[in-house]
């Protein structure tokens, strides 16, 4: 059995932030619908580092969001498209889009429209400031959230900054929110059969993940303090040389500490009073860092980390992405499952990270081809081989 089995969700986002929310509902068992335009579809189709796979539509940013959902085209434009997603929606369960907060509406097809149609539906719109506000209608890309949300303001150090994270973390985490969102606004209609409308800003979304770092600044007055690799809430606990490249460590408690100092043999600085306790060694960090490099530079990464985990010190190598996608412990854990897409070959996407014991979730079907699915749908609310031809010679579908 699948976690979301029997549930209907009509997928009308692009590019990221819903494309992510819609693949934890796909991989989770929900029978995702993705809705595009005739022309040339979700723009991430046309996005990726493989010039013939975004000619095909079938770019590697499209291809890394989308196993396990249908895709139909159809023109919400024309009063003939408007008419087929109402019958759509009279089917579903969940709607999701993220487009600028009065685009739904000026199509005619808004929440209070479509909740008429169906009172039971969970509607989420992503966006990225929200559905209302001074800045709601403001065009809204990640990096533009990034340097809104301060994120980028506080990555770096003194010679490199602002500094955006390095990959879309703003968008990503949008999906996250608005996943979570959609599935415990369907646990609440399990209990009271009342759907309901989700608003998701990317900019709210963001502000949790540096939950640490503003309750420095709201509750203590601490403003952040650019410390490139190093980590504020202890030290040792950053990023340090070895013999052959660098080493994360993060001796965050008290005996943690002193294990470092064991393991490294200087066993004198546990009791010198500059790193003797946990804010003197934070206040001290410029001093202690070379101190411990001196002996981290005589052997290799390997060596330290091993030493170092043995005594229950968190420490690991820095991988580039590649080793890193390839670990045996990612491995092990089926991060990613393999599917075969015609025209490309076998590819490994995401599963779904979370392992469930009696409803897992894995990718089971490739991303699909622009329109893969439009007959099959339309199919399935009752329109003939008629129909669906007049419609697709009106260029609806």
């Amino acid at each position: 059995m699948k976690l979301l089995e029997g549930i209907r969700v009509l997928d009308l986002t692009n590019v990221l932030s819903g494309p992510f929310a819609t693949l934890h509902l796909a991989l989770t068992g929900a029978e995702v619908i993705k809705i595009e335009n005739p022309s040339d579809g979700d723009l991430a189709r046309k996005l990726g580092c493989v010039p013939e796979y975004n000619r095909k539509l079938m770019g590697t940013s499209f291809l890394a969001q989308n196993a396990n959902k249908k895709s139909m085209t159809l023109n919400l434009k024309a009063p003939e498209g408007k008419e087929i997603f109402k019958r759509l929606v009279a089917t579903a369960d969940v709607v999701v889009e993220n487009f600028r907060p009065d685009v739904m509406a000026r199509l005619g097809l808004s929440y209070e429209v479509l909740s008429t149609i169906n009172p039971r539906l969970v509607y989420c719109a992503i966006s990225g400031f929200g559905q209302t506000g001074p800045d709601a209608l403001k065009p809204a890309y990640d990096q533009i959230i990034q340097g809104l949300s301060g994120e980028m303001a506080i990555n770096g150090d003194e010679r490199l900054n602002p500094l955006r994270a390095g990959f879309p973390v703003c968008d990503t985490v949008g999906g996250l929110n608005a996943a979570f969102a959609i599935m415990s606004a369907l646990y609440h209609r399990q209990k009271t059969g009342e759907g309901q409308f989700i608003d998701v800003a990317l900019l709210d979304s963001i502000m949790p993940l540096m939950g640490w770092v503003v309750a420095n600044l709201m509750i203590g007055g601490q403003q952040p303090v650019k410390m490139g690799n190093d980590n504020f809430t202890a030290a040792p606990s950053g990023t340090f040389r070895t013999k052959d490249g660098f080493i994360n460590i993060a001796a965050n408690k008290q005996e943690q500490w002193e294990a470092v100092a064991d393991v490294l043999a200087v066993p004198e600085l546990k009791t010198d009073v500059r790193f003797q306790e946990r804010d003197a060694r934070k206040k001290n960090r410029k001093e202690l860092t070379p101190l411990l490099e001196a002996r981290l530079t005589q052997r290799e990464t390997s060596f330290w980390v091993n030493a170092l985990n043995k005594r229950d010190v968190p420490s690991g190598a820095i991988l580039d992405l590649s080793a890193a996608v390839n670990q045996e412990q990612i491995e092990h854990r089926s991060t990613f499952g393999t599917v075969y897409i015609e025209g490309i070959g076998a590819l490994k996407l995401f599963n779904l990270t979370a392992k469930f014991s009696k409803t897992p979730g894995s990718v089971d079907a490739p991303p699909p081809t622009l329109g893969q699915h439009t007959r099959e749908v339309l199919r399935g609310i009752g329109c003939s081989e008629p129909e669906i031809r007049d419609l697709k010679e009106a260029k609806i579908i």
